[in-house]
């Protein structure tokens, strides 16, 4: 979520704490890619508490709170400005309304439809949040979409009107920028929380199964590129974290997971930069994985260097096409080491790189 901060807003997040996720909450999905890793975050996340309906409304004085004490509405909230009004937990909770600023209720931004009213995706706290229940009753079940001719508008901003984002069409709902990254995310934590269930049980719905949509997939990747997680995101995941669900987003807590799952590196195991992870655990990995030196420039003219992204480098060999140890290095303990090559003559040869847990072979050509 973008904001725009006052000094007093930014005095209260500076004092909150950044994400605490648990150590090792991610390690069996470490070093996986594609389908497999979106597998693994199913199996991490998918064990978690189902909660009553009813105890959404409790829930939300908590997961969507703002600094003021009133409700963090999505859709009525203006962080470049004042919202036209405010709710206040409980006794502005729907019942009835008959125009924008009544009542809140509870959004399910993942419409219920989609998915048949079923549990546990109906409580499923990643995907609900408290919003206006006019704004909310406006939006019913269309997918979220980009407007360019409203037919109608909210006092922030939020539009609906027909689609016209490339591949979508008929009516859509779309949220403010602010807000736009928080809502991409909830939908790439369904897609992977529930991969066993169909999310596209109606027309209109921005699933097939339980995967994305290409359109929709696209736009979505877009909007969490455009709106980076924010401290209203991690609080929010800590919260259901700790006191409520017991799982976690992914795609909070580790971003770049979105490029992994939806983007340009599907096929790249995932050694996360985000969340603690112990590479001497290598039980909970694939072995190969580790076997990812880079050895350049190759051809090598006058040396060549070695760089580990994971492991320390113990030991390098260097031996001719007969299989004759010509050179070695021992005892590095590191991640980077540049080798001569003065010594050699021009033609093939193969570098052998030990680390503590692998061994690597990699052909060299020298010019």
């Amino acid at each position: 979520m973008k904001r725009f901060l006052s000094v007093a807003i930014l005095i209260v997040t500076f004092v909150v704490a950044h994400a605490q996720v648990p150590n090792g909450y991610y390690n069996s999905a470490v070093g996986k890619s594609g389908e497999e890793l979106r597998t693994a975050l199913f199996n991490i996340i998918k064990q978690h508490t189902c909660v009553e309906y009813n105890y959404l409304w409790t829930a939300f004085r908590t997961t969507d709170v703002m600094a003021s004490g009133k409700v963090w509405d999505i859709y009525s909230d203006n962080p470049e400005g004042g919202a036209a009004y405010y709710y206040v937990f409980g006794s502005n909770q729907c019942g009835s309304y008959s125009q924008e600023g009544n009542c809140y209720n509870r959004e399910h931004s993942v419409p219920q439809s989609w998915f048949n009213d079923a549990l546990p995706m109906k409580t499923d706290l990643f995907h609900l949040y408290p919003t206006d229940g006019w704004v909310n009753n406006k939006r019913d079940n269309w997918p979220y979409g980009e407007v360019s001719s409203p037919t109608w508008t909210s006092t922030n901003g939020s539009k609906l009107g027909p689609c016209s984002y490339p591949g979508c069409s008929g009516t859509a709902f779309e949220p403010i920028d602010a807000y736009k990254g928080d809502l991409a995310r909830s939908y790439f934590y369904m897609t992977v929380c529930y991969k066993d269930k169909n999310l596209g049980q109606a027309s209109g719905s921005m699933f097939s199964g339980s995967q994305l949509v290409a359109w929709a997939q696209n736009m979505l990747v877009s909007w969490h590129e455009d709106d980076p997680v924010s401290e209203k995101e991690i609080n929010r995941n800590d919260v259901i974290y700790n006191t409520i669900q017991h799982n976690r987003n992914p795609f909070i807590d580790c971003p770049e997971l979105v490029d992994y799952l939806f983007g340009s590196r599907q096929n790249t195991p995932w050694y996360p930069t985000c969340v603690e992870w112990n590479p001497d655990d290598i039980e909970n990995y694939h072995l190969s994985d580790y076997q990812n030196c880079k050895v350049y420039p190759n051809p090598a003219d006058q040396y060549f260097s070695i760089e580990s992204n994971y492991l320390n480098i113990n030991k390098i060999e260097i031996f001719d096409i007969t299989g004759r140890l010509l050179s070695s290095e021992e005892n590095l303990n590191t991640k980077q080491f540049t080798f001569s090559t003065k010594n050699l003559s021009s033609g093939c040869f193969f570098v052998k790189i030990t680390t503590s847990k692998t061994t690597q072979t990699v052909k060299l050509i020298k010019q």
